[in-house]
């Protein structure tokens, strides 16, 4: 099982939702599908119609950047990450 790791921020909105998690995936998709199971809406905070990622959501896989249709396996770390910006 990949292990996805979450941000504060998002938890914020999601009680009682651990941060890290073990989760089967075959791609980022079915893993932000898998987590949505875990927490009712989750899914719909990353992606947005298209379907594609929230353009300021970012998830990594295996310390890469990726999309929803990015490759997950059983030994991965996925992270997702807000975007920052500022000045």
């Amino acid at each position: 099982m990949a292990v996805v790791l979450l941000p504060r921020s998002l938890l914020a909105l999601f009680p009682g939702v651990e941060r890290r998690h073990a989760v089967d995936g075959a791609d980022v998709d079915a893993v932000l599908s898998a987590l949505d199971v875990r927490a009712p809406g989750m899914r719909s905070r990353l992606v947005e119609e298209g379907p594609r990622l929230r353009p300021h959501i970012n998830v990594f896989v295996a310390g890469r950047p990726a999309d929803l249709s990015t490759p997950v396996g059983p030994e991965d770390t996925v992270h997702v990450l807000p975007a920052v910006s500022g000045g």
